[in-house]
């Protein structure tokens, strides 16, 4: 039975959940790192929120730790380069909250207009001062939203039914996706020019920490006002600070912070900055909805082996993937069969999709060519899905994708060309049959080839009598030829062959092959 340590109040629906699946459910109150140092290696599984800290030591202490799930969007509370190491999916729940997180900035920027939180504080007093607490409309107001992910889009339609002007800043997003929802994409420096009120919803990276701080504020509309509803960091605390009390920003609303509890936070004593303690997700539903959600994620990947939503490895719908499957399986075997090949250091590896697998999602086919690459360099077991992209940066291995909609001799084609400091290899394969993975290409010589079992692959002056040799040699050591395949240039030339065989070649037996005059060079390869 798995086991599935599960921490940071998760609500019980969740475990239940958990332990419907034959899952083992331990839940326990946020661990300090040592603590769950300590405990986390007996599990397979480990969910939490935003409170326990997943730090490298965690990592390394669990030792049977397959997943970790993040009842939430953002992963920053885990080390997912410490995990994709040990080949742990990390994994999250980026829809589940999307419409908590939505209503939440959206009540944050109405009560940050009008003054609410301040006018309430005062009538709690017995204070009745209506003149102070004068607040401004959001009709006709410019909203800029940076970042239009989910939560961005929802904020986007609910600004547009205020009747609020929306811009957004997204360098990932197509103009049309924008153009279709009714808000118009920009720029960064045209949306702190224009916007009264500014949102963010982006996680956060190295590259989206301090994203704004006192020179971006600078470039802002005089009297605008910031609204933090995504992660802690991503808008500098102090700058912020700094510049509403230089009256630069007129007020900000803040639901993360760059250390929680923020008790060290200068937007805490301002009487111009709203806070709410990290409540963008707090809803019943919200809860309800990440809490089932994440136990459904963890228990596909430990049962069934089904990853969704993963942070450091490529996820595919249920009903791409059936599509997608024997793709799949002819990436690994290209990615194998092109490492047992090629000699040398790898430098370089370059892929290109063309035709109807193009329009699939290649970049798990990507990962699939890097776990066969690798495999048989660092052995079998020690390369997976998720670790196999960081496995290959690791190794200083440069990756290159292309994808074009055509193809001229197959309705789909995979070409892999790895580069080393021995020279270039190449191969290219498609699928025969909506099933059957084939080899229709080495180093430019056409051939069909099933890429399965050990075959000898050799390349030979086209000269009569080579195939009667190897035939010889193998008949002699009673090894059996299954299958052949040959390619060559033009009649004596040069050619490259496959032989299929029912079993493995002994080294002196491949070494006798290579001693042919005619023979190029020859490898055994086990797919």
């Amino acid at each position: 039975m798995k086991h599935v340590l599960v921490t940071d109040h998760l609500q019980e629906v969740g475990a239940e959940a958990l332990r419907r699946e034959g899952l083992e459910v331990d839940v326990v109150p946020p661990l300090p790192e040592e603590e769950l140092c300590q405990r986390i290696g007996r599990y397979e599984g480990l969910i939490v929120r935003s409170a326990t800290k997943v730090t490298a030591r965690v990592i390394e202490a669990g030792h049977n730790l397959r997943v970790v799930g993040r009842a939430g969007t953002g992963v920053d509370n885990i080390d997912v380069d410490a995990a994709s190491r040990r080949g742990i999916i990390v994994m999250n729940t980026p829809g589940a909250n999307t419409i908590a997180a939505a209503e939440h900035t959206l009540a944050l920027l109405l009560t940050l207009a009008r003054k609410i939180p301040e006018a309430h504080g005062a009538l709690r007093e017995r204070k009745w001062e209506r003149e102070r607490f004068v607040g401004v409309e959001v009709y006709g107001k410019t909203l800029g939203v940076i970042g239009l992910g989910r939560i961005g889009t929802e904020v986007a339609r609910r600004a547009l039914g205020l009747r609020m002007q929306v811009i957004a800043y997204d360098p990932y997003l197509a103009a049309e996706v924008a153009q279709r929802l009714g808000v118009e994409l920009t720029d960064l420096p045209e949306l702190f020019r224009r916007s009264d009120f500014i949102t963010v919803h982006t996680p956060l990276t190295a590259e989206t920490r301090n994203f704004i701080g006192a020179e971006e504020i600078a470039r802002m509309k005089a009297g605008v006002r910031l609204i933090n509803c995504a992660r802690g960091g991503v808008i500098n605390e102090q700058a912020l600070a700094h510049a509403i009390l230089s009256g630069r920003v007129a007020g900000a609303a803040v639901d993360v912070f760059e250390k929680e509890p923020p008790w060290d936070s200068p937007l805490l004593g301002l009487s111009q900055v709203i806070t709410t303690p990290h409540l963008g997700a707090s809803t019943e539903e919200a809860q309800t909805g990440v809490a089932l959600a994440i136990a459904q994620q963890v228990a596909d990947a430990l049962i069934r082996g089904i990853v969704r939503n993963a942070a450091n490895v490529p996820s595919v719908e249920p009903e791409i993937l059936k599509e997608l499957q024997p793709y799949l399986t002819l990436a690994e075997k290209m990615g194998s069969f092109l490492g047992q090949l090629a000699d040398g250091r790898m430098a370089e590896l370059r892929l290109a999709y063309a035709g109807e697998v193009a329009s699939l999602s290649t970049a798990p086919l990507t990962v699939s060519v890097l776990k066969g690459l690798l495999a048989p360099i660092l052995g079998e077991g020690q390369v997976t899905d998720v670790n196999a992209p960081y496995l290959a940066r690791e190794r200083g291995l440069k990756i290159t994708e292309s994808v074009t909609q055509e193809s001229e001799d197959y309705a789909s084609l995979l070409t892999a060309e790895l580069r080393t400091d021995k020279g270039v290899q190449e191969i290219a394969g498609t699928i025969f049959h909506k099933r059957e993975p084939r080899i229709v290409r080495i180093d430019g010589y056409a051939l069909e080839a099933a890429p399965a079992g050990w075959m000898l692959v050799f390349s030979n002056r086209d000269v009569p009598g080579v195939i009667g040799q190897i035939g010889t040699i193998f008949g002699s050591h009673q090894i059996n030829i299954a299958g052949m395949q040959l390619g060559r240039e033009r009649p004596g030339g040069r050619a490259v062959s496959i032989l299929n065989l029912d079993g493995p070649v002994p080294d002196p037996v491949l070494q006798e092959i290579q001693n042919l005059p005619t023979i190029v060079s020859a490898k055994l390869v086990h797919l």
